[in-house]
Parts: structure tokens; sequence; C-alpha cells
């Protein structure tokens, strides 16, 4: 094993694109995907000041906030914002195939991460990642290695894409169940709703934990991996502690691929309240898993119709509620909303045995870069 620094294996590639721009693949930093290893989105023919280009096989990696984890190999030649570095590799000084696993190492980010400058929008220079040691074997060894990952890395993919699949099939058949139905305001299924709470910082550890929209998934399920406790009033505790089964919604916030209106449905037994970006949806005289799957796929197949449910107050899209308890759940019976129920949580749990191998690959992945 040598020991080596980044820029001694790897460069930074500034070339500037002054052509035409028509049907151009533009990349910004919203285009790559948190620890994804490819780019594949894209927009074209929309009006920027990008002129850095990239071509395919090169590595984006998002300098600005490089906590977010953005790089991935270019699948195609285009332009990117400037806060972007596009990186290759140094011939004779690393196996190609294996820089991107160098880069979407978790030690290359918190070199990253530590060498960024700036408050609001911390920056990373190339000359800080070029800094960054590794050591390396022989470059035979290196492309042993490299096609190891690769493998591990396309059997991964290959059960995600089992998951959308998994989640298609399921969407269809709630279509094919219930799209023909007439339906019925959810307000007239409310028991109770009301908006989150954040209450002040807890100092004391005692706090209640605290369901924020970063907690959201498009899945319609909750990521607690990283909840906060905030100090509330024991009166408002005891009135807004969510229930298991109640669904919550983002009912401020949003982004422009996401906006608010988002769902997810609330499967704990333990204390948690919500912020004030949410409100809690608490159903009766229906299955609350029925409702929720309603407004969820309401949602996934009617994104513009709710975001015209939302106005701006300083930036930030507010959703209207009284709009929004009209929108209509699928009227049927209490039999096929148990049938239902039962595909999804059988659903679920091919699910939750995709993600365990997904993070057994993930561990795997981890452990030969780290070998």
């Amino acid at each position: 094993m040598a020991k080596f620094t980044f820029g001694q294996i790897a460069k930074e590639v500034r070339s500037t694109y002054n052509g035409d721009k028509t049907d151009m693949p533009i990349v910004g930093l919203e285009h790559i995907v948190p620890k994804e290893l490819t780019v594949k989105n894209y927009d074209i023919n929309t009006n920027n000041t990008f002129n850095k280009s990239f071509k395919k096989g090169q590595i984006l990696f998002g300098r600005r906030r490089a906590y977010q984890h953005k790089a991935a190999i270019a699948t195609f030649n285009g332009i990117c914002s400037g806060d972007i570095t596009v990186i290759e590799p140094i011939e004779g000084m690393v196996y190609p195939a294996l820089l991107p696993f160098i880069v979407q190492n978790d030690a290359f980010f918190r070199h990253a991460v530590q060498g960024s400058a700036g408050s609001l929008s911390p920056r990373v220079k190339w000359e800080h990642l070029s800094s960054y040691e590794i050591e390396l074997p022989s470059l035979e060894e290196q492309r042993v290695l490299a096609e190891k990952l690769w493998a591990a890395y396309r059997l991964k993919e290959s059960y995600k894409r089992l998951l959308v699949a998994t989640d298609e099939m399921v969407k269809s058949q709630f279509i094919e169940m219930f799209g023909s139905h007439s339906t019925t305001p959810v307000s007239h299924y409310i028991a109770d709703s009301y908006p989150g709470e954040w209450g002040v910082e807890d100092k004391d550890g005692g706090g209640v934990k605290v369901i924020r929209t970063t907690n959201f998934t498009n899945a319609g399920k909750l990521d607690l991996t990283d909840v906060v406790t905030r100090s509330i009033i024991e009166k408002k505790v005891k009135r807004k502690t969510i229930k298991k089964f109640d669904t919550i919604l983002e009912r401020s916030g949003g982004t422009a691929e996401n906006p608010v209106g988002r769902v997810v449905l609330f499967e704990e037994d333990d204390q948690y309240l919500c912020n004030n970006f949410t409100q809690v949806l608490r159903f009766k005289d229906i299955d609350p898993r029925y409702a929720f799957y309603s407004l969820f796929y309401y949602y996934q197949m009617n994104k513009t119709a709710v975001r015209s449910m939302g106005s701006k107050t300083t930036g930030i899209q507010n959703l209207d509620m009284n709009k929004y308890l009209e929108i209509g759940i699928p009227n049927t019976s209490d039999d096929e909303q148990s049938l239902f129920i039962a595909i999804t949580e059988q659903a679920d749990k091919s699910k939750f045995k995709l993600r365990r191998s997904i993070d057994a690959i993930d561990k795997v992945i981890k452990s030969l870069i780290n070998s």
C-alpha cells in the first residue's frame, strides 16, 4: 500500500462551454441525489448562467454544503453549476472505475466539510479536497476491488428498482380498486385536526420528541433517525400527542419538486408531537390507514392541484386547509378497505426485506472501500 494525496491521483477540470446551449443537459446541485453514485437527472433549455462543462465519466462533486454528500459520475456530457467541482482521474495513478468510490467515502466527505468556509452556504475549494490522504494498493489490486464494488452497486440498484416496482404495484392496485368510485370530502371523516407545536429550545434534556417535515419521506413513511426534542407546555403535550395511525400533513414549506401537501402515516407507539409546519389529521368512521392512502395517492397523482391550494408568505408555501379538506376520499366498503390494507402490509414486508438487503450491500461496499 502506498500513501497519496487526492491531488496526486485526481485533478480538477475547469472547462468552459461557450457554444449553443439548446438541448444541452444542464446540471445543478438539485440534480445530484445524496449518496447516489451516478447523475441521472438534468434540465434542458432553461434560463441559466452556467458555463462550466463536463464530460461523461467525470465526477461531479457538490462543493457547496458538502455535508449533503453529493458526488456522482456524469452519464452524459453537459454544463453544470459553478458550485459543482468537476473531477477526473490522473492516468496511471488510480484505476478510473475506483475513483467514484473513493470520493463517495464518508472519510472524504468529512475532510470536505472540515475545509468548508462560509456560514449560510459553506463551500470547499479544490485546494482542500486535493490534500485528502489515502492509501492505495497496486493498480491491478485496484481493478479487482473496483470490479467487486461495481458488482455490489449494480445488485443494490436492482433491489432499489424492485422497491420502486412494489410501490407502483400498490398504486396501480389502489387505482384499480377505487379509481372510479364516488367520493366524500376529507372533512366528513375528521374526528380531530390541529397544527403542530414548535415549543422552545430543550436545555435540560427533558423535552418532547418533535417530528419535522425533514422526517417525512416521499414514500409516506417517517424517517426518525434524526428527531429533535423541544420544551412544550404540558397541557399542549396532552392535547397534541400524536396517536397511532394519525395522518401527518405537510402544511407549510415544500419544494418546487415536492410542494406542500405530502402526508405520512404515524405508526409509532412512543410519544411524539409535530412541529408548526405540520397538521395532524385524525379520522373517524373509516379505516385511518385507508384514509391516509387515499390522501397519499391523491397527492402523487395531483401535485399541481395540491400546489394550487397553497399560497406564499415570506417565501414559504402554506396550504389552505379549507381547500385541502375538500379532497375526496373514494367511497368503499369496510371489506374493500381491509383488503387494500392487507395488500399494503404485504408490500411493506417485501419492501422491508429489500431495504435490509440494500443496507447489507452498503455495509459490504463500505468494508471493501476501507479494506
